[in-house]
């Protein structure tokens, strides 16, 4: 059964890459949902998947790109949607 997750992602985390770094990550791990720049500087990230899977993804969202600096992720459980994919929003 897959759950979901959404993430905020505080840090050094826009205009270095990180949403494209979370989609790459995603699509490799095949999480579902999507990643989008908040006007506050974070980076919120819906994820469906299993929860072995979403374990994984949290600990390369925590990592990051290369010039990223993660300081703060919050997860909060969410009501998993019908996604196919993994978008950049």
């Amino acid at each position: 059964m897959d759950l979901a997750r959404l993430y905020r992602i505080r840090g050094r985390v826009q205009g270095v890459g990180f949403r494209f770094f979370t989609q790459r990550t995603a699509s490799r791990l095949g999480v579902r949902g999507w990643v989008r720049n908040l006007p506050d500087g974070d980076v919120e990230v819906h994820a469906e998947a299993s929860a072995n899977v979403l374990q994984h993804f949290r600990a390369e969202l925590e990592r990051g790109p290369r010039f990223s600096e993660v300081r703060e992720i919050t997860e909060m459980t969410m009501e998993p949607a019908p996604f196919s994919s993994f978008d950049i929003r």
